[in-house]
């Protein structure tokens, strides 16, 4: 590779390091060229760049950019290096451990990762680095929580609400039911016995009536034998 060849590829990973916020280093030795060709694909298809870079040539791109902000991966810089670039911070770690899982392979393994100005080191990140927030992600869950006091809040004023028309519900079908055995207690209670007690001392009344029945009867009983008695025989 010519000096020139070499100050391209620098130019074009500083293109690629300065538009990403996330990148992974990962290690593709034991891959044949069918495999390499295949996660190339799945890359692409997940829209994620990959690029094979010498390491010298990827830790001179990212010094001529800032030396200190990416001291952390300089150490990652061995063996072979495939750089995955994406705007998702977890997508190429979901791209590695499925494309694994498939080929019940080691490789490619994460020997780096830098995720918006963090930095991951070791394969044993790669579980981890599947799970990662997205920033979309991230933006649903403050909505869901901000969303969250005022669904709640909507949802107690609904209840007390429901609530309300419920107890007013029942007052106005009792209301009537109430009234009704008041009204029937009241002439019956005091209706009966008016009329059952006035005809009671009323009949006490007319027996005095019968003992002065036979009082009439005995006053011409005795006038009787007076007209019989009478001077008619005497004068004979």
């Amino acid at each position: 590779m010519t000096k020139q060849e070499k100050n391209d590829v620098i130019e074009l990973l500083k293109g690629k390091f300065s538009q990403y916020n996330n990148f992974y280093i990962t290690d593709t030795e034991s891959l044949t060229v069918a495999q390499i060709g295949k996660l190339r694909r799945i890359c692409f298809d997940k829209q994620v760049e990959m690029k094979v870079a010498k390491n010298t040539l990827i830790k001179k791109a990212l010094e001529s950019i800032d030396a200190e902000k990416y001291a952390g991966v300089y150490d990652a810089l061995h063996k072979v290096t495939a750089l995955m670039f994406s705007e998702n911070p977890k997508d190429p770690a979901v791209i590695l451990s499925g494309f694994r899982k498939e080929n019940n392979k080691e490789k490619p393994e994460l020997k780096a990762a830098f995720i918006n100005g963090d930095v991951f080191v070791g394969d044993n990140q790669l579980k981890a680095l599947t799970q990662i927030k997205t920033k979309n992600e991230l933006i649903g869950e403050l909505i869901g929580l901000l969303q969250a006091p005022i669904q709640r809040v909507l949802g107690a004023l609904e209840n007390k609400d429901n609530a309300s028309k419920s107890e007013d519900a029942p007052a106005v079908e009792e209301t009537p039911v109430a009234e009704a055995p008041a009204v029937e207690a009241a002439p019956v209670a005091e209706e009966a016995p008016a009329v059952e007690a006035a005809p009671a001392p009323e009949a006490p009344a007319a027996e005095p009536t019968a003992e002065e029945a036979p009082a009439a009867e005995e006053t011409p009983a005795p006038e009787a034998p007076a007209a019989d008695a009478t001077d008619a025989p005497a004068e004979a």
